[in-house]
């Protein structure tokens, strides 16, 4: 194979590649539902890549997929976000949350309405690491046993700040097999550069 031949191989193979990479971006992040392993994906490399906000991973990852995200609708048409996590006797939080009385941790369904607002963020295309910054008014109403099957989320925006910070404000609801059972107003979440995180924000 001469020379000539191998670089023209090495550049339409390139050029497959990158091809392959910009539709990939494309698919990942003009999409209106996520599967597990497209979360995960975003767990590990960002949804836009490095520099980009990141989901937890397992076991701090609290669902299994996105059934819809949409950048206007929901209560405020600002947008919204409805997400599911499948549940299971063996899943890992029952185990030490309480032995022998298990229940899912409150603070985890809380944490998962945070990482929605954080995903919502970066799926918008907006750059930065994505930091829980609070909420106004939560209620539990009921708990999350072995005996559900289904918890699902949904977040309703409020407002989506740019300047002079990036924040994300939301209400959220988590329902267990369509039962409502937590309620959170004003979930806030920022993102923030490396820079501004190594400054201790």
């Amino acid at each position: 194979m001469s020379q000539i031949h191998r670089y023209k191989q090495h550049n339409n193979n390139h050029q497959k590649i990158w091809l392959a990479q910009k539709e990939s971006d494309l698919t990942m992040t003009d999409k209106n539902e996520y599967s597990r392993e497209e979360l995960l994906q975003c767990g590990y490399h960002g949804l836009h890549g490095p520099g980009t906000a990141q989901l937890p991973v397992p076991p701090m990852l609290m669902f299994d997929r996105i059934t819809s995200i949409t950048e206007q609708g929901g209560e405020y048409n600002k947008g919204h976000i409805i997400a599911e996590l499948d549940i299971h006797p063996d899943i890992w939080f029952f185990d030490c949350h309480f032995p022998g009385d298990p229940v899912m941790p409150g603070c985890l369904g809380l944490d998962a309405l945070w990482q929605l607002i954080g995903f919502f963020l970066t799926w918008s295309k907006i750059p930065g690491h994505g930091r829980a910054l609070g909420a106004k008014d939560i209620k539990f109403s009921g708990m999350v046993t072995p005996k559900v099957k289904t918890v699902r989320y949904e977040i309703n925006m409020r407002k989506l700040m740019k300047r002079p910070l990036i924040l994300g404000v939301a209400d959220g609801v988590m329902f267990a097999d369509d039962k409502k059972i937590y309620e959170a107003k004003d979930l806030r979440v920022g993102l923030f550069s490396r820079e501004q995180l190594d400054a201790g924000i």
